[in-house]
Formats: C-alpha cells, structure tokens, sequence
C-alpha cells in the first residue's frame, strides 16, 4: 500500500485535532489564554508604576493609568464580581479595592 500527500495531510490534521481536544480536555474546556481582565489589571498597574516613576506622582501621564487601572477594575467586577489584585498578586470577590492605593509613598 503506498501514501500520498493527501494522507499526511489527513494525518496531520487528525494529530492536531487530537492535540487540542486533549488541550481543552486538561484544561476543563477552558481557553488557553490568560483572563483578559487579569492583563487589563497587570497592564494598567505596571503603566501607573511607569508613570509615577518617570513623571511624578501627580503628573497627567498617572492620572490617567491611574483612571485606567479604576476602568479595568471595574469592567472585571461587572463582569465576574472579581477584579485582580496586581500587589498581592491575586483575586479579590468584593469589589474593597483602594483609588488611593497607590498614592503612598512606597515606591
């Protein structure tokens, strides 16, 4: 019996079907990818960081990822009644986050 090309391809797609079902199988059919609201979170924080650092505590460029950081908290907590807690490095299910909470001076 000889194969073709037609059958490598017919065999590759079977092993990568097979490799995502066993994927989404291991990971209780949840998406692969990091939560969108976490990387909001992450993103905002470290951008605010950045900012107090580069241009001070009460520039505009913190002013606004300070604003963005309050946004991104606060589509997570409409969206799952959870919102990440970049310092602590994990989630909070009551909406007791601080808008001074990086006001302090321990940077």
């Amino acid at each position: 019996m000889r194969f073709g090309l037609e059958d490598l391809s017919s065999w590759k797609a079977a092993a990568i079907f097979a490799a995502l079902a066993g994927a989404l199988i291991l990971t209780g059919g949840q998406p692969l990818k990091a939560d969108d609201c976490q990387k909001r979170i992450e993103q905002a924080d470290h951008k605010l960081h950045e900012a107090i650092a580069h241009h001070g505590r009460e520039s505009k460029q913190a002013d606004h990822w300070r604003h963005e950081l309050h946004e991104a908290r606060e589509r997570c907590w409409d969206k799952d009644h959870r919102w990440w807690d970049e310092d602590e490095h994990r989630w909070h299910t009551d909406r007791d986050w601080n808008e001074h909470d990086h006001d302090a001076d321990h940077y």
